[in-house]
């Protein structure tokens, strides 16, 4: 650090601007491909409704997080261009193209690409309803202000970036030590990397490791999140203690997040929170020799009367501006954070901006998976029953989780939380309606049809229990998993112009 200057974390800038736009190029990908069927024009929860049911109760004081979808109506085919629109900048952003102007160049594409995406998540509903959505607006808000090539990063975004990833460590941390009992016993991570949302490749030898070794990462995880996120702020030391020791201890701390991350990321599918942990994490990796081989700065595209330690005085005002900004808002994350009751993943104003993180304050103990099951008999009651197959969840017993982080794959996440939750949630039964449909754009967010293409004449929903198999019974079997039928939950149910809201879904168990 140089007072108004973080000289040493050029390279951290760097992967900060292209890494949150390889982000958002993600982000809108899973959009463009998903929410039409999810949310649009003849979705399951169509975003039109929500937005004029938000007009209706304007006068009353209820209102959505900002959405150009407000000023501009919303259709299908407007979403899908704010989607490649997005994607076209975030490409130019990682390509370092905006940067290589002034810095209000790179500070237009990150804000156009945030207020983009918080138009889409504004509307989203309960399938953008997730810690990993705020937290990709809140990095892009930071981003754009991360400045050009055309001089140093300035240190209180630095810092920003850092408060960030404080808030999103420690916090999921403190949800853990507040939360089930598995976090304090260190049995927690013995039933996770079964009964995750959504597993990857490796979660079933991950889960088969001894229990000592599930202790040990339930210890590294408390050690990581609880301690070292203290550490990201050790190079601030380095305006007053000299030597390179602040920043080596902050770039220990960075790379032990990192590091317990990619465990994550090895073991699991949770889009890109854990990429985007990663990213933001590097914030706190200065490299002195780097900057030295920097050179002397390059003469910005429009001189301004005067520089403050290489950084035009406009720019240092937004920035510090940015800083001012973010000590106000601050209060309340930092609040929630010593609160007994913390919230979990918690916005406090409208513009997403430091929001409270955190997850998996406690942990299932068992994986209870609700199979969709249609059949083209007449006769329910003699009928053979066929089932949808998802693209992330379980489902057929021989098959190897695949890894889909950090895309995120929307229905099939909604679908580990309704064995969770104690009735069926209104878009399970709309789902279930576009199913006896055969609705192509909805069959295409699905791994297996059946049915290839037709209408099946009954549809049902039941409940098993999934477990992985033992080392022995997968040289027996060959199988991934084993599973019991638990229940039927919903069904059967046949199509007679009956609409979603004709559906009464029963109790479910937990």
């Amino acid at each position: 650090m140089d007072g108004f200057a973080a000289v040493d974390f050029e390279f951290a800038r760097q992967v900060l601007q292209r890494g949150i736009a390889a982000l958002y190029i993600v982000a809108f990908t899973s959009t463009l491909n998903q929410f039409r069927p999810l949310l649009g024009e003849h979705g399951l929860l169509p975003a039109r409704e929500l937005l004029d049911w938000a007009q209706t109760t304007k006068r009353v004081g209820l209102r959505l997080r900002p959405t150009l979808f407000r000023y501009i109506r919303y259709t299908d085919r407007r979403l899908v261009t704010l989607c490649w629109a997005g994607i076209v900048v975030s490409a130019a952003l990682v390509l370092g193209i905006p940067q290589l102007g002034a810095p209000w160049i790179a500070m237009l594409c990150f804000l156009a690409l945030w207020l983009a995406y918080m138009s889409i998540v504004s509307i989203g509903q309960t399938f953008y309803g997730f810690g990993w959505e705020m937290l990709l607006l809140e990095a892009g808000f930071l981003a754009a202000f991360l400045g050009s090539d055309s001089q140093p990063p300035t240190t209180v975004v630095v810092v920003l970036f850092w408060w960030l990833v404080f808030r999103l460590e420690f916090g999921a941390g403190m949800i853990k030590i507040r939360g089930g009992r598995e976090w304090r016993d260190l049995t927690a991570l013995t039933y996770h990397h079964e009964t995750q949302p959504m597993p990857g490749p490796l979660s079933r030898q991950a889960h088969l490791l001894p229990r000592w070794f599930h202790k040990l990462e339930v210890v590294g995880n408390h050690f990581a999140q609880l301690v070292v996120p203290w550490f990201l702020f050790a190079p601030l030391l380095g305006l007053w203690v000299p030597g390179p020791v602040p920043a080596m201890v902050g770039a220990v701390a960075a790379a032990i997040v990192i590091a317990t991350q990619l465990w994550l990321v090895a073991t699991g599918n949770f889009a890109w929170l854990n990429w985007a942990t990663i990213v933001l994490a590097v914030s706190a990796i200065g490299l002195p020799a780097l900057a030295q081989a920097r050179g002397p700065v390059a003469e910005p595209v429009e001189a301004p009367p005067w520089l403050i330690d290489d950084i035009p005085l406009p720019w240092l005002i937004v920035t510090s501006a940015v800083g001012a900004l973010y000590v106000v808002l601050s209060w309340w994350p930092a609040r929630n954070l010593a609160a007994r009751r913390q919230l979990m993943n918690a916005s406090f104003n409208r513009w997403q901006l430091a929001n409270a993180y955190g997850a998996f304050g406690t942990v299932t103990k068992e994986r209870i998976e609700i199979v969709v099951e249609a059949t083209m008999d007449e006769n329910p009651d003699a009928a053979t029953w066929h089932e949808y197959g998802f693209k992330g969840k379980p489902g057929e017993l021989n098959r190897i989780p695949r890894q889909f982080a950090p895309y995120h794959l929307r229905l099939d996440w909604l679908m580990w939380f309704l064995p969770l939750g104690r009735s069926l949630d209104d878009w399970f039964t709309a789902f279930l309606v576009k199913l006896l449909q055969a609705d192509p754009s909805m069959l295409r967010l699905l791994a297996h049809d059946p049915f290839d293409g037709a209408r099946p004449a009954w549809i049902r929903a039941v409940s098993y229990r999934y477990r992985f198999t033992t080392r022995q019974q997968l040289r027996v079997s060959h199988a991934r998993w084993v599973r019991d039928r638990r229940r039927a939950v919903l069904g059967p149910l046949r199509l007679r112009g009956v609409s979603p809201r004709d559906i009464r879904p029963g109790t479910m168990d937990r």
